[in-house]
């Protein structure tokens, strides 16, 4: 077969992909011949100057007036708004006026704006995109969902799909028609700062959850989003959260197995679930930045899946190319390397040199037209089907439901679900009624800690600001427990104005003598809100002040019940022995303290599980997936090696008021090949006196192969509500290709042996009879 073929042929705006054994894949997304048509017709009207431009992204504070900061409303900058959208003919905007959040009405109204100076320029709308990725995260008064990595622990699709629904009706709510998100980054490593925005550490969680929030956002049709609908943003394409430094935007070193097996799969799932564009990692993996890969990019993801959609850069990331990669000689060479590898869209953000650079280049035959051409149909298909060519904006009132009681119960639901109880010695939890409690720790009367980064702001450090209608963790006991039972000493409190871990003179002997009056002590500790990059640390231990306060509360004697609230797993292993509870509350937003409340009064009951594995030591930073070498006996002989796990709670862990037993675990075919469905089914039954959640989780270990495999993956879940005393069989499918891994070629392989199935404490046996071997990219 001639090579040449292996590229893309285009044909009506759609790329075929066809690979060397002339098979024809179908496309991700189904064509829609009325929208390729469209897309033809008016790219041949184009010229290369308007085809540059909606290649362009900016950022909302180029078109600013900044004389008007901190007055209510936005005004924009007259002239440069003529020289971006009239002269530069620019696609699309991003990011939040004033950098927080705005009403929908100031949304609207600059929206509005831009679209009318769009069409009267150059007959296309503008394409606006904000990070809202826990809920109506940039639009103030919006419904705030918890954070991705408290939706990893609800393990509920059904709340992922619907908080999606609902974040996409109240960003439309102010006219912004794209949204970054979901992020379906693997949270591998605990030191990364960004562990909180996706679903968990592991490939399938944040493969189901990927999905469901796309369908979410987008509906069920993806080349007609309606109008309550935004389109979802894939982020960040990929192996972003393995940093080999642990610190954020920084080179991972990650294998082609490794990279097709678990990093790939959530972006797999959801391009197939028709997610419309996709955002790029601003690392590098091996010394190669992502924004420069032609084989992941293009190849991986628009070949061989044959998606139509678009993919965007991350902030700046083509110039970063040149100016920190040191990959480019020069800005320019920067742009050519970035748009032939498969960039659709420069998020530049601040300045147009990207469009005359880019313009040279065309020019200068460096980068060729149909590349141009293919960039530009993406743009165009992804307006068309937004329906911005029809109604490029609206009107709030289209939207009454805008932060409406239902949204608010969804999303309290969702913290309720997501609060993790690790542990209830003595069964202390729920509280007694009638006693009094102290509120303590940094973390007991904040907004912003409950939110996280991304919250109003960047970096979420004007929550208290927006958020004071909603209740802080002292505010929820007082209203659930009553006043005059709940007392306030901090102890330690943050420098608000200072960097996310930066803390004030310890006040802790106010807190001890404040112990003395009260039956429950409730230690709130954890971490500030930060994003990205300033979120990184060079210590992984709960700080010192905070080790020190539940250390001296513990010492009263008073029991203790140590609430973590936090974005990453920080080690406790010193407190942990001296407290009577644990509860891992990670990132709840807005309605975080009183579903802490309801949970600790006994009203709901706890279903969460972890979505990662909480590290126990400093140096002993594991996933649950990992190699059988990494969890050794001793050796025998003269090399006495010690590789024993040291864990503080693994992945799937969480307790509940009631308890759950596992029983007669079943497969319908226990022997299978890559083409079967394996239905497994198990009785749960609740043994306790109280109703609660239980999630099912099954897990697969492939007993010998010719790769180490990991010691275990999780392979279906599903969730159960049970009585007391009820019992349910769930049912649970795999497909026979599901249990392949890569290989060392790269390719899928499922080999012939032996898998042992595990649920709860069940376990069986089943054997692959055939060993197959894929010769595509993916199963």
């Amino acid at each position: 077969m001639n090579k040449k073929l292996l590229f893309p042929l285009v044909f009506a705006g759609f790329a075929w992909s066809v690979f060397a054994q002339n098979t024809i894949i179908s496309p991700a997304i189904p064509v829609d011949k009325v929208i390729e048509d469209k897309v033809e017709k008016l790219l041949e009207k184009m010229t290369l100057e308007e085809k540059i431009g909606q290649m362009t992204e900016l950022t909302i504070d180029v078109l600013t007036d900044k004389k008007t900061t901190g007055q209510p409303g936005f005004t924009f900058d007259e002239a440069m708004l003529d020289t971006v959208i009239g002269k530069y003919k620019v696609g699309s905007i991003l990011n939040v006026p004033y950098g927080e959040a705005q009403t929908k009405e100031v949304w609207a109204t600059l929206i509005k704006r831009i679209q009318e100076e769009s069409i009267k320029s150059m007959g296309i709308p503008c394409v606006y995109g904000v990070d809202q990725i826990h809920g109506t995260t940039y639009t103030a008064g919006g419904t705030f969902f918890p954070q991705g990595v408290n939706m990893g622990a609800t393990f509920n699709r059904e709340l992922v799909r619907k908080g999606a629904e609902i974040s996409a009706y109240e960003t439309k709510a102010g006219c912004i028609p794209w949204t970054y998100a979901p992020v379906v980054d693997l949270g591998r490593d605990a030191r990364w700062p960004r562990m909180w925005e996706n679903y968990g550490e592991d490939c399938y969680v944040n493969t189901e959850m990927g999905r469901e929030s796309v369908i979410g956002f987008q509906g069920e049709d993806p080349n007609h989003i309606g109008p309550n609908r935004v389109a979802a943003c894939l982020k960040h394409y990929m192996g972003y959260g393995v940093p080999v430094s642990g610190k954020d935007r920084t080179p991972s070193s990650i294998t082609v197995q490794e990279m097709r097996e678990k990093h790939f799969a959530p972006f797999l799932e959801s391009v197939k679930a028709g997610a419309l564009s996709v955002m790029v990692n601003s690392a590098m993996n091996n010394g190669l930045p992502f924004h420069a890969n032609y084989e992941l990019l293009t190849k991986w993801l628009k070949e061989d899946l044959n998606w139509d959609g678009l993919i965007v850069t991350d902030w700046a990331d083509i110039n970063n190319l040149y100016t920190r990669d040191k990959v480019a000689a020069s800005k320019k060479e920067a742009v050519k390397m970035a748009i032939n590898a498969g960039i659709d869209m420069s998020m530049v953000p601040y300045e147009w040199s990207f469009c005359n650079y880019l313009k040279e280049l065309v020019q200068e035959g460096e980068v060729p037209m149909s590349r141009i051409d293919d960039a530009v149909r993406r743009v165009l298909r992804m307006k068309f089907r937004l329906g911005l060519f029809d109604k490029p904006y609206w009107d709030p009132s289209e939207y009454p439901e805008f932060a409406s009681k239902s949204h608010a119960a969804t999303a309290l639901l969702a913290a309720e679900e997501s609060l993790v109880l690790l542990k209830n010695a003595d069964r202390i939890l729920p509280l007694a009624s009638g006693k009094k409690i102290l509120i303590t720790g940094p973390n007991a009367n904040s907004m912003r800690t409950l939110n996280g980064g991304w919250s109003y702001s960047w970096q979420g450090h004007k929550a208290d600001r927006f958020a004071g209608e909603y209740n802080t963790i002292l505010e929820a006991f007082k209203a659930k427990f009553g006043v005059g039972n709940v007392v306030y000493e901090p102890g330690v409190t943050y420098k608000q104005k200072g960097a996310y871990w930066e803390e004030n003179a310890p006040k802790i002997e106010k807190a001890v003598a404040a112990a003395s009056e009260v039956d429950y002590i409730l230690a709130c500790v954890g971490e500030n809100s930060y994003c990205e990059t300033p979120g990184n640390l060079t210590n992984l231990f709960l700080s010192q002040n905070q080790l020190n306060l539940v250390k001296a509360l513990a010492a009263t004697g008073k029991p203790v019940i140590l609430i973590l609230n936090e974005g990453r797993p920080r080690i406790i292993n010193e407190i942990e022995p001296l407290v009577k509870a644990v509860v891992n509350i990670m990132l709840p937003g807005n309605y975080g303290g009183d579903a802490l409340a309801n949970l600790l009064a006994g009203d709901v009951n706890f279903s969460g599980k972890m979505p990662y594995t909480y590290p126990k030591d400093i140096n002993s930073l594991v996933t649950y997936d990992y190699k059988p070498c990494e969890d050794l006996e001793k050796m025998q002989g003269a090399y006495d090696y010690d590789a024993v796990m040291s864990v503080q709670w693994a992945f799937g862990y969480g307790l509940s008021y009631t308890t759950f037993a596992y029983d007669r675990l079943s497969v319908n075919k226990p022997s299978f090949t890559a083409g079967d469905e394996l239905v497994f089914t198990v009785d749960v039954t609740n043994t306790g006196d109280k109703a609660g959640k239980e999630s099912v989780l099954l897990f697969s270990s492939d007993l010998v192969a010719s790769l180490t495999p990991d010691i275990r993956r999780l392979r279906a879940f599903e969730k159960v509500e049970l009585q007391p005393g009820e019992t349910k069989t769930i049912t649970l499918k795999v497909k026979g290709s599901d249990l392949a891994f890569v290989g060392y070629d790269g390719k899928w392989i499922l080999e012939k042996g032996d898998f042992r199935i595990q649920t709860g404490k069940q376990t069986l046996n089943i054997t692959c009879s055939e060993t197959k071997k894929w010769n595509t990219p993916n199963k």
